[in-house]
């Protein structure tokens, strides 16, 4: 049953200035009105769902070690094992192809014969790429540092990959390199450019995962919670990716993943302490989402594993979790944007989840402007807006009873 039907409101009094009339005469200029600003308070940084970062490492301070961590954040999981390999999609490379650093012991594959060719080494040529030819095939070129020309080696009827040295060094657009273990793909995923991919074995990509993902002078128990909950999310979705020439990309739309470069010893430590270790639901891999924090209080979502619940480790003494509550300002013309109702009236937060300081976050919002009225879910007001999170406060409004979930 929801309880009460008060609402927090929030009129917002957009006054336009105008000028005296009269004669022309010689006066300073005064200086144009400052447009009025909001103060938003809020809690947490992300979806809330799954396990909080911080909330990782408060637990770790409180004594508690990687199972524990992950059977309150991932409640009604199991222990499981995951090997293999995973492929991620490079989006930072946008060139026509696949550009490389010649090295020693760099070879080419062609994906269509699985045919492998040593590729020649020379003092001047410093560079190896693959690039689009024809409708569905592909060209393998290498420059000449002294000559500044790219020469054609070799062309193929299918996709081809770098293969060969430990680590193998990326050009960027920028002329800039990113180095990556495993083997560098090109392939045709739509368009006239080729997609770089990044094939390598899952326990080798977590270690240019982890250090992106977590801080990596944490505690021991909160970097092996994060690898074990990035090696689950990987293959959660390499599960569902059959079809796919990829699995991930590289962005915080997947993991963020930076490759070699990206490694470090305290999360290289963490991944070998869980080698193969995820979390399973029903003998399957778990969506083990993260969010760096979570204020205070987890989110439920679709799945059974993820509840909402209480979370006191977000906000542990010495975790430094600097999300825990936070306060920006917006401008009326951008609350009138996110609201599109035209010049705006009133913004009423008329439901909660109630859990949590404040009625917990935001379920349901009302907007009413010159142009009428219309309703928002937390996550739109904090997608329109920019917030941190869905957990979120107008200052200035009156503490009133809010309905809540």
């Amino acid at each position: 049953m929801r309880r009460g039907i008060g609402r927090q409101a929030l009129v917002l009094a957009l006054v336009a200035a105008s000028l005296p009339s009269g004669l022309a005469v010689a006066r300073d200029v005064d200086p144009p009105e400052q447009e009025a600003t909001h103060t938003i308070t809020g809690r947490g940084f992300g979806h809330g769902r799954g396990m909080s970062q911080y909330g990782a490492q408060g637990a770790a301070l409180a004594g508690k070690n990687v199972k524990q961590i992950l059977d309150f954040y991932y409640p009604g999981t199991a222990a499981g094992q995951a090997t293999g390999s995973i492929r991620i999609r490079l989006t930072g490379d946008t060139t026509d192809g696949v550009r490389v650093v010649a090295a020693t012991g760099l070879k080419l594959r062609d994906l269509k014969t699985n045919k492998v060719y040593p590729l020649p080494v020379a003092s001047n040529r410093n560079q190896w790429s693959i690039d689009p030819h024809g409708e569905h095939g592909t060209q393998v070129r290498s420059f000449d540092s002294k000559s500044r020309v790219w020469t054609r080696w070799r062309t193929l009827s299918g996709m081809a990959q770098f293969e060969g040295p430990a680590v193998i060094a990326l050009i960027m657009p920028s002329g800039s390199q990113a180095k990556y273990r495993g083997v560098l793909r090109a392939v045709d995923v739509g368009g006239a450019h080729l997609d770089t991919i990044n094939a390598l074995s899952l326990e080798t990509y977590l270690r240019g995962v982890v250090p992106r993902e977590a801080i990596i002078s944490w505690r021991p128990a909160a970097l092996q919670a994060q690898a074990v909950a990035a090696r689950t999310y990987a293959a959660y979705h390499r599960k569902r990716s059959t079809k796919r020439a990829y699995d991930l990309c590289d962005t915080i739309a997947c993991q963020v993943y930076g490759g070699y470069s990206s490694e470090k010893a305290s999360t290289n430590a963490a991944i070998a302490a869980t080698a193969g270790q995820v979390r399973l639901y029903r003998n399957t891999p778990i969506i083990a989402e993260f969010s760096s924090s979570n204020g205070g209080a987890t989110t439920a979502g679709k799945v059974a594993y993820q509840v909402a619940k209480l979370d006191s480790w977000d906000a542990y003494p010495g975790n430094k979790n600097p999300n825990v509550s936070w306060t920006t300002k917006r401008t009326s013309s951008q609350l009138q944007k996110a609201f599109g109702v035209g010049k705006l009236k009133r913004i009423s937060i008329s439901r909660r989840t109630g859990l949590g300081p404040g009625g917990g976050r935001v379920t349901r919002v009302v907007a009413t402007g010159a142009a009428g009225t219309r309703a928002f879910t937390g996550d739109q007001v904090r997608a329109n807006l920019h917030l941190k999170s869905a957990w979120f406060t107008f200052a200035g409004v009156d503490t009133l009873d809010i309905p809540t979930d």
